[in-house]
């Protein structure tokens, strides 16, 4: 039978009371108390009721994360972040997959809620009306990760796309390549489908060369959609010889496009991913790409959104951190 806080104050000798400001650490207990209480509960391994301290301590120590996908590469390295750093600050996370679903992301949020989380961290394909409508609602805390900035309440962290897209397009270019393809998050701006769409125009525009709306398409951050773009374009009767691409996943899905129709990749055809995650080294050819500083985009994510907890001022709400490239065997 589960040991209660009953049971550790009789066996102490103590109130029920002077048990729980012993746990909170809510109100002054002699040392000598302190020790029988502590004794006690090492001694019955009885494990305070989480739900019931939240509500003396006022506060859960818990953070709401929020994914669209725990599968994928960049996921899985930015909740590395989430989590290491969450513990140095004595928080817990909890972690809610939606596969890219809009009514599960409701249905997490509302769950979230319930367990009294005090932040929440959020990663979503879609940043939609209700979901601004819920944090308005609860005051809780958010900060968005690789996301454009919704509004002055929200806070985001994630780099330059554009100027990294506009970068990539431009290397390409200067390493002997005219014909270039564009594979993008998607067209609305809070997956920076905008922004990366400028960078690529801007980059073709400087170079003298012509921009071709057909050899744009939205690859919705998936690799079966960058392969399927791409068949499209080969299926018309035309062959880019770079393709540039906003995720590692969709310079893969656009690689086995390629490989599959007898197309050499570099030798006929670059391409590059976004992101430097793991999989950019695993893939063969290894992947040129964006190099997004991923670890330090959770850190500084959730730190933000613990500061924000504590009540402390933020300055910066906006974050953008510097981006690089790696060039490796999928360019030429």
């Amino acid at each position: 039978m589960a040991v209660n806080i009953k049971d550790v104050a009789r066996k102490a000798n103590v109130s029920i009371s002077t048990v729980s400001r012993v746990i909170n650490d809510s109100k002054p207990v002699s040392d000598e108390i302190k020790k029988r209480v502590f004794d006690i509960i090492e001694e019955t391994g009885y494990v305070p009721n989480p739900v019931a301290r939240s509500l003396v301590m006022k506060k859960s120590r818990l953070i709401g994360i929020i994914v669209p996908d725990i599968a994928n590469y960049y996921t899985g390295e930015l909740l590395n972040a989430f989590e290491e750093i969450a513990k140095t600050y004595d928080y817990e996370v909890i972690l809610c997959n939606t596969y890219g679903d809009f009514q599960q992301e409701l249905r997490y949020l509302k769950l979230l809620e319930s367990k009294q989380v005090e932040g929440m961290i959020f990663l979503s394909f879609k940043w939609d009306e209700a979901h601004q409508a819920f944090f308005e609602r609860c005051n809780l805390p958010v900060v968005l990760v690789n996301r454009a900035a919704v509004n002055d309440r929200v806070f985001t962290v994630s780099i330059d796309h554009g100027k990294a897209v506009y970068e990539m397009t431009s290397e390409m270019i200067k390493r002997g390549h005219r014909e270039l393809m564009l594979i993008r998050n998607g067209e609305t701006e809070d997956v920076f489908g905008t922004e990366q769409l400028e960078g690529f125009r801007r980059a073709l525009e400087e170079h003298g060369l012509p921009f071709r709306p057909e050899w744009v398409a939205n690859g919705h951050y998936q690799a079966n959609d960058a392969y399927d773009a791409v068949a499209a374009l080969l299926k018309a009767g035309q062959r880019p010889t770079a393709i540039v691409t906003t995720t590692d996943d969709m310079a893969v899905g656009a690689i086995n496009c390629l490989v599959d129709n007898g197309i050499s990749v570099p030798g006929e055809v670059s391409v590059t991913g976004f992101y430097d995650t793991t999989l950019a080294t695993l893939y063969r050819p290894k992947l040129t790409t964006v190099q997004h500083p991923i670890y330090d985009i959770g850190a500084i994510a959730i730190r933000m959104l613990i500061k924000k907890i504590d009540g402390q001022e933020i300055e910066e709400k906006h974050v953008r951190l510097p981006h690089g490239m790696v060039f490796r065997e999928s360019s030429r």
